[in-house]
């Protein structure tokens, strides 16, 4: 019976990827399918199918994690083989009667509401939503599979034609990037360390969480709202995040303004403080491998309400924040946290992760995240011209909300995700103008 499940097994969840899994874990308790991600390519012509899926098919031969199945065996999590091969490429066809746009948004929201278990749910999934004039390219995945920047990897995997470059990228036989980090690490500087990420978030708790939302309605469904940036507005919401942030404070920018926003749409709204869990990335920069699965770890950016009423202030409290939180090594504080944490039972680390110790309400304000430059250097995919994308993430509710940005060719992208009807698609148009008002510098 070992040998049996040992020949069955592909490999165990790491460290990051249990992180993920406690949060799939939560987004199911709020009766959503679960933490499925979203990355689609906009395309003005069909692509070659055919080349599609044969490259597809070539994919998923050498990484047969991406047609695997999650399974528990006894305490731990592990990718599985399946009994046979699931079909994972799909094709949606716009009827003539319908818009493309019309069409290709009621897919992905039916995408992304297809209630399946977790043990049987595809790790990923490509879909081609094929319209007349317009079509998409959505790559759906199951977030313990892997982070986004695998997503991005994948991508580049696909669209690679020539064969000795492709074969760059691989899955080394190495330890989980997390373990990777610890192992540099003596014993009792990992108990110093998982202490001062204990009085870290000690720290953050003192203050509750401001919220927005109807979170007296049942959660019904995702829904997204794209809003892509020109070159010119792009370079000059550079020059303001540079001016208030530092050249390594891009995220911070994004987060302060979003907090501003906000806070203009409900001054009022209750609590002391909005405070937003970001990740981090551990792979080497411009790494090919590893491929798949989580490779993050986590910080926090948090500001007290009174510091939303003048930009200056805020940026600057955000980026000391951020640099006494790198100079302490609470990026790495929450390593040995996340370690010791894979061990629980995922209802108790769901619930650590999201609830406040002091006030027992959510901790996170909103979600957010920032894969930076999408470094996707073809602008063809499969003989067809990229004109845009856009991102997506089921979350828990609360909060119910999440910004999701990227840039592509010279233009940020920011993707507002949000849970439907706690919030309306009219409350989050004001929220996406404004928004862009405090990126642009537009505020005082």
């Amino acid at each position: 019976m070992m040998a049996k499940q040992t020949s069955e097994m592909i490999q165990p969840l790491n460290v990051a990827d249990y992180f993920t899994l406690a949060m799939d874990d939560e987004i199911r308790r709020n009766q959503l399918p679960g933490g499925l991600c979203g990355f689609a390519l906009q395309l003005n012509g069909r692509p070659d199918i055919n080349k599609l899926a044969r490259r597809i098919d070539e994919f998923i031969t050498r990484f047969p994690t991406a047609s695997a199945s999650l399974q528990q065996r006894g305490k731990q999590f592990y990718w599985c083989r399946r009994p046979k091969p699931e079909q994972i490429l799909f094709q949606h066809h716009c009827p003539e009667t319908d818009s493309d746009t019309d069409f290709q948004r009621a897919t992905i929201v039916q995408l992304f509401h297809r209630q399946e278990s977790r043990e049987t749910i595809a790790p990923i999934e490509f879909h081609l939503i094929l319209g007349q004039q317009t079509h998409c390219f959505l790559i759906r995945w199951l977030h313990p599979f892997c982070d986004a920047k695998g997503v991005e990897l994948i991508f580049r995997y696909l669209c690679t034609d020539d064969q000795a470059q492709r074969e760059l990228f691989d899955t080394p036989t190495m330890d989980a990037l997390v373990n990777t980090q610890l192992g540099k690490f003596r014993w009792w500087q990992k108990i110093h360390l998982f202490y001062k990420a204990n009085r870290y978030i000690n720290q953050l708790d003192h203050f509750q969480s401001i919220q927005h939302g109807q979170f007296q309605l049942a959660s019904d469904k995702l829904n997204f709202l794209p809003h892509q940036f020109s070159p010119e507005e792009t370079d000059l919401i550079a020059q303001q995040a540079r001016q208030h942030c530092g050249l390594t404070g891009t995220s911070q920018y994004y987060i302060g303004c979003f907090m501003r926003a906000l806070h203009q749409m409900e001054p009022d709204q209750a609590g002391d403080a909005y405070c937003v869990p970001y990740a981090f990335s551990l792979r080497k920069q411009n790494a090919l491998s590893p491929m798949l699965g989580n490779h993050i770890g986590t910080l926090f950016a948090q500001a007290p309400k009174a510091l939303l009423a003048g930009r200056e202030q805020l940026f600057s409290h955000l980026k000391q924040q951020n640099a006494q939180a790198i100079r302490q090594q609470l990026d790495y504080a929450f390593l040995p946290v996340m370690w010791a944490a894979s061990w629980l039972s995922l209802e108790k680390y769901g619930r650590e992760l999201r609830k406040s110790y002091q006030h027992d309400s959510e901790r996170s304000s909103f979600w957010f995240s920032d894969i930076g430059q999408f470094n996707f250097d073809q602008h063809s995919f499969f003989n067809t011209s990229i004109t845009g994308l856009f991102h997506l993430s089921q979350m828990s509710n609360p909060p119910g909300l999440a910004l999701l940005c990227c840039q592509y060719r010279k233009q940020l992208i920011l993707s507002f995700n949000f849970i439907e009807p706690v919030f309306s698609k009219s409350w989050i148009s004001q929220l996406q103008q404004k928004m862009a008002q405090e990126l642009l510098g537009q505020t005082e």
